[in-house]
């Protein structure tokens, strides 16, 4: 049986096994050396080449999980989209962009950039007529990002895909908010698929890692500056996000089942403004998302009603955490404007769409009446508060 013909749990919790053949045991093996024998064997081994048993083994689930024929795990998302940047761009080229990417890869592209000479241009929206009046002489990549960080604007992949591809251009995606469980670009003809690891991929809130997905081709050319830039994965954390991918069809799930129920809760509620969230159906995207998508995905944001304190309310909350990260199995939350989008300007924050009173929900896969219940409560103690100051 191929890997193609394979379910999603089985993907999950097989493919990319290492097998151990010593002692039979029911878990790939760790193996922790950083040194192997390069004399009389056909693959040279360094952990900073991408290649140990445990770095390849993992690379084949990744790729299995995104239809691609190749992956490569690095140390954190970060590390991945650099590489991944610097792999097809030189100075005197050009990349088009979205407004809404996640404000690590905006900031990234701002500062960095312009080091090297590489040439820019953001989009404010979402459309391939958008990306076409961007697009230059020398632009070789557009990168896109969907479902968004954290507004949750949903992108035609498809038609980007298709642009692209009439320009002979590249095209990648950060698909991390989606994961594999919800969404597979390259089906719909993205070249590179990246992801934060440390996201769903991981699922625990312990790991920090980064992966990016596609041809053996393109693959190869990101291997070939990434073994110099050195931003490999250890071993032992390999070997942890491999246990963790295990569960990760089970958990994505879940988590997209509990956030939708939530989304619908939320967008009733007298104290919620809005809600962003492409699955319901008041989504602007909501028929793309549901075209492109396996599931809506476990990440929604929201914003209080007028006069409600974002940071207040998120203080009251007993369950759901404060937390700088998203997709553990945990319900979190954060406000973007302090955390993942504060390295942009206020302008830029409010060129994008990012309140000072967003709150971005990371859904988990707790009892969806406990987290009702943590909301209500913390959002009548906030009320409480106003009451109690304007008195």
């Amino acid at each position: 049986m191929t890997k193609e013909k394979l379910g999603l749990n089985t993907i999950c919790t097989h493919v990319g096994e290492i097998k151990d053949e010593q002692f039979k045991g029911a878990i790939s093996p760790i193996y922790l050396s950083s040194s192997y024998e390069f004399l009389d064997v056909d693959v040279k081994r360094y952990p900073r080449y991408f290649n140990t048993p445990n770095q390849e083994h993992l690379s084949k689930k990744i790729a299995a999980l995104e239809h691609t024929e190749a992956a490569l795990i690095f140390a954190s998302g970060m590390a991945a989209i650099s590489h991944m940047f610097f792999a097809f761009l030189k100075t005197g080229d050009h990349i088009v962009l979205q407004n809404t990417l996640y404000g690590g890869t905006s900031n990234f592209i701002r500062e960095e950039f312009p080091k090297y000479g590489i040439e820019f241009t953001f989009t404010n929206g979402s459309n391939a007529s958008d990306f076409e009046s961007a697009i230059q002489a020398n632009t070789k990549l557009i990168h896109i990002e969907t479902p968004s960080n954290p507004l949750l604007t949903i992108t035609d992949i498809k038609k980007v895909a298709d642009l692209a591809k009439s320009k002979g251009i590249l095209t990648s995606i950060d698909n991390t908010f989606a994961s594999p469980v919800n969404q597979n670009p390259v089906d719909f003809g993205i070249d590179l698929v990246m992801h934060s690891a440390t996201k769903y991929f991981g699922g625990h809130s312990d790991i920090c890692a980064g992966a990016v997905a596609g041809s053996q081709e393109h693959i190869d050319i990101i291997w070939n500056v990434s073994k110099n830039l050195g931003g490999s994965l250890s071993d032992f954390t390999v070997w942890m996000l491999e246990r963790s991918m295990k569960t990760m069809g089970l958990r994505v799930k879940a988590q997209t089942k509990n956030a939708r129920k939530m989304a619908k809760w939320l967008n009733k509620h007298e104290s919620i403004e809005k809600v962003y969230y492409p699955g319901l159906k008041s989504h602007p995207d909501y028929e793309l998302a549901k075209s492109q998508m396996n599931g809506f995905g476990a990440m929604l944001s929201f914003e209080l009603k007028e006069g409600l304190d974002a940071h207040k309310f998120q203080k009251e909350l007993r369950l759901i955490k404060s937390s700088m990260s998203l997709a553990g199995v945990e319900s979190t939350v954060i406000s973007p404007a302090l955390t993942s989008h504060a390295l942009l300007s206020q302008e830029e924050r409010d060129t994008i769409g990012i309140k000072d009173g967003l709150i971005r929900f990371s859904v988990g896969i707790e009892s969806i009446k406990d987290l009702k219940a943590d909301i209500s409560n913390a959002i009548l103690k906030t009320v409480n508060t106003i009451e109690k100051t304007d008195a």
